[in-house]
């Protein structure tokens, strides 16, 4: 691998190209240049085989299909132009989020960068992870969250988050761009 130096303009329009997380700089420019992306970068781990075990498969399938909360609706649009720059409105979606729904909130902590961890449920988690994390609780949820992304990497994360839940595209476009 070798490094090159760019300037923060140039920087900033690579990350704000960006269209899942975990997506190295390469990635983003082989794809912009149309270049073959390696298979080995893009393919998603395997996921180990789930076993069946009798009695227990209605269950399982209940857990893994996310529940269709109608978060648009619980955005009090006011509160959300009232809340100060893009980290504040990114928690106080964050947040919304996690009232719509809390027990199904632990599922944020599964959203990690190829090398960083965005949610925890400590300060000194995302700390331990990146000095430079700047985390940030959401709400008096008890989860934390990276806040030292971009906008454009806030809206990616914000939309994974979004997919969790079950939300529709639409409503996913819509509320990420309040950020």
């Amino acid at each position: 691998m070798k490094y090159i130096e760019v300037d923060e303009e140039l920087y900033r329009l690579i990350a704000s190209k960006t269209e899942r997380i975990g997506e190295s700089a390469s990635e983003i420019l082989r794809r912009l240049l149309g270049l073959e992306v390696e298979a080995s970068a893009t393919q998603e781990k395997d996921e180990p085989e789930v076993i069946s075990q009798p009695g227990l498969e209605e269950t399982a399938d209940v857990e893994d299909k996310p529940r269709f909360i109608d978060l648009h609706s619980s955005i009090n649009k006011e509160e959300l132009a009232a809340a100060k720059g893009a980290v504040g409105r990114f928690l106080f979606i964050l947040e919304a989020v996690y009232l719509a729904s809390p027990e199904q909130f632990a599922q944020v902590l599964k959203i990690k960068g190829r090398d960083r961890l965005y949610f925890a449920t400590s300060k000194q988690s995302l700390l331990k992870a990146s000095k430079s994390a700047n985390p940030k609780e959401i709400g008096q949820s008890g989860y934390w969250v990276t806040t030292n992304n971009n906008t454009a990497k806030k809206r990616t994360i914000l939309t994974e988050v979004l997919h969790q839940y079950g939300t529709v595209e639409a409503q996913i476009e819509s509320i990420t761009r309040n950020i």
